[in-house]
This record gives structure tokens, sequence and C-alpha cells, in this order.
């Protein structure tokens, strides 16, 4: 049996991305029709059941529909035990429903009050996420201003150990759906100004209602579906058309290379098979397949490669590539 090892190790990180969860005050469905509450408390109940572990959960925003104290205090009710149970900190993104006020009081335990925007820095094991508040109170689009590109240029004036993660509500990317240009992120190109050549790995962004990636800056954009209603992009071309079905949430786990996005739905679907930890172990044996740990930081051999070539893998973000022979 020829042994070998993975292409790439365990992650460095693992973080669960959800957004647009959109719950209201007083247990009210939204629309009259779309249960947000109970939505939310499916997507941990499955995921949970799952295994996983994540680092920290990001919310991207648009976490109370209308801003009401009560919707975060529900959504506090159903994250909290969540996250302790999976021993995970909570990261939360404004969005364009949100109230920067209520946002604060309910979610970050501030003061009420203040209408600056609410840009922070969390240390997740030596990753930083920096979360970005594209909101404009009032109003549905997004802007970040002057004086908040001046706070995160000086932020990423410094590298991170593992890298940066940006995570936002309004995505500096195109949308499928026209009508979207009307609430989009206004004057991205002074965004990339700042972001571009950072040590920013990826973006997580929400606000669309479908899940969509592209980069910006060159670097890699994952925009997050809704767990509330989602937008259908096989309407006819040039509409929008809501749905109250095809939720998901994002997985995202951090390798020293990449950042790799998955997209989870939610709901129940008929199995074909199921091949468990134990068994999937065996036969990883049995082919003589193995895993480097997280932080490993050497790659498979090659063989018949030419003299000198050059193989850019790094072992983190910023370390020297290594030069295999």
């Amino acid at each position: 049996m020829t042994s070998r090892t993975a292409e790439h190790p365990r992650p460095s990180h693992f973080l669960l991305h959800i957004s647009d969860t959109h719950l209201l005050g007083g247990g009210r469905t939204l629309y009259d029709r779309v249960a947000s509450e109970r939505h939310l408390r499916q997507l941990f109940d499955e995921f949970e059941a799952s295994g996983g572990r994540p680092d920290a959960i990001v919310f991207t925003g648009d976490l109370a529909d209308k801003g009401e104290a009560d919707a975060y205090a529900r959504l506090r009710r159903i994250v909290d035990p969540a996250a302790e149970r999976l021993g995970a900190d909570v990261i939360w993104v404004m969005g364009n429903h949100d109230d920067r006020s209520e946002f604060r009081r309910g979610l970050l335990g501030q003061p009420a009050g203040g209408t600056r925007p609410v840009d922070r820095v969390d240390d997740v094991h030596g990753l930083r996420v920096i979360t970005l508040d594209t909101t404009v109170p009032g109003h549905h689009h997004g802007e970040v201003t002057g004086d908040q590109l001046d706070w995160l240029a000086e932020e990423l004036a410094t590298d991170a150990p593992y890298g940066t993660i940006l995570a936002m509500h309004h995505p500096p990317v195109p949308s499928v759906l026209d009508l979207a240009a009307s609430v989009e992120l206004r004057d991205q190109y002074a965004l990339a100004e700042v972001i571009a050549g950072s040590d920013i790995r990826s973006i997580l962004a929400g606000h669309l209602h479908y899940s969509s990636s592209a980069t910006f800056a060159d670097i890699p954009v994952s925009v997050a579906s809704a767990t509330c209603y989602t937008q259908d992009l096989n309407v006819p071309v040039g509409g929008t058309r809501g749905r109250d079905g095809a939720r998901a949430f994002n997985l995202v786990h951090v390798y020293p290379s990449t950042v790799l996005h998955s997209v989870v739905p939610l709901g129940a679907f008929p199995a074909l098979d199921y091949i468990d930890a134990e068994e999937s172990a065996r036969r990883l044996g049995v082919a003589g397949v193995s895993f480097l740990p997280a932080g490993g930081d050497a790659l498979p051999e090659l063989t018949g490669a030419a003299d000198g070539l050059e193989r850019r893998f790094a072992q983190g973000p910023f370390t020297e590539p290594i030069l295999l022979p």
C-alpha cells in the first residue's frame, strides 16, 4: 500500500456564517407568513446534530427586521444557549434593517443611544475578524464613510497571525437581480483602495437573500443566504420574487493556503447512504491517506517534478513559499 498525506492539513479555524434572520418582536411572523424565529431554531437544531464545533458564529446583518428590542432579545434567547453548547464566540454585524441603538444595547451589552457606525475587531484564536458597519440609518443601501475607511486602514496596517476576515452586510459584488442595484453598497472603489494588498483573506456578507460568491480587490467574497426567506434566481430575467423556502447557511474553514466556503441548505432530504466517522477513518486507513494537523507546514512530495520547480503553497498567509525539488 502506498501512503500519502492529503493535499491540505486540517483547517486552523472554523466559522459558522449566518445571515438575514429578520426576527420580529412579539414572535410575529414576517409578512404574516414566514416563521423566521422557527427557521433559526431549526438551523441550530440541524447544525448541532452534525457535531460541528465552530470557533465563532458570524451573523452578517439584518438580525431584527424592524430593529425592535424584543426581536434582539428573542435572537439572544436562541443564539446564546446554542453558542454556549458549541463553545463558540458570537460576532454580530449590523444590517440595514437593524437599529444601531437597540443593536448596541441588545446584542453588545452597551448603553443604548448613538448613531455612530458599529465597527469592531474580534480576535478568534489569532484570526482577526473585522466587523464593518455598511448601513445608512433610514435607508437600505450601503455606504462606508471616510472615517470608517481611515479606521479600517489603521487596523489593517498590522497583519494578524492567521490573517483577517472582513464581515459586512452589503456585499461589494454585483447581483444577478437588477433591483438589488437600488440597495447595493455604494462607492465600492474607495473600500477596494483600502483593502487591496492587505491581509484580508475573505469577505463575508449577506443582504442578497441568496448564496453567491465573487472576488473584490482580488479577495474572495462569500455571500450567505438568508435564514428567513430567499430570492428565487429562476425568476424571469429582470424580475424579483421572494420565496418562503430554500434557506441556507455557510461553513467557513480557514486553511494555510485558502479559505473554504460551503453552502448548507436547511431541511431534510432523502438519504442515499451514510458512512460514519469511524468507517471513514477505516477506509482512509486502508487507502493509506492521512491528514496533517491544523497548522501543518508540509506538503506531499512531488514525484517526477522538473528540477527547480517552485510550488507556491504557503505554510500560512504570510510565510515564504515552500520550494520542492
